[in-house]
């Protein structure tokens, strides 16, 4: 195998394991963080909207995770800093 086959296979396997991990943590945190929200919603209906306020920053910071992990996958399927690196290694031969 070449050296382009190389940077092409590690970055498509890369960017699979990234956005599996990526999304599956998030997902669980979230599924949790909902579960005890609603059961502090059950146990104090008058501290509803502070609850919910703090739920929904708690949140959007769980999924800036995911949206990093994704970027990161995006950049290593499409804006691969290595590719360049190669290409230029390979004209200059």
């Amino acid at each position: 195998m070449d050296s382009m086959t190389i940077i092409a296979l590690t970055s498509i396997i890369t960017a699979g394991v990234t956005t599996a991990f990526g999304t599956m943590a998030p997902a669980l945190g979230e599924g949790k963080a909902v579960a005890t929200a609603l059961t502090a919603l059950a146990q104090q209906p008058d501290a509803s909207p502070t609850i919910t306020r703090t739920l929904f920053v708690g949140l959007a910071m769980i999924e800036s995770t995911a949206i990093y992990c994704f970027v990161i996958s995006m950049i290593l399927l499409f804006a691969n800093p290595f590719w360049n690196h190669f290409l230029a290694q390979t004209a200059g031969q």
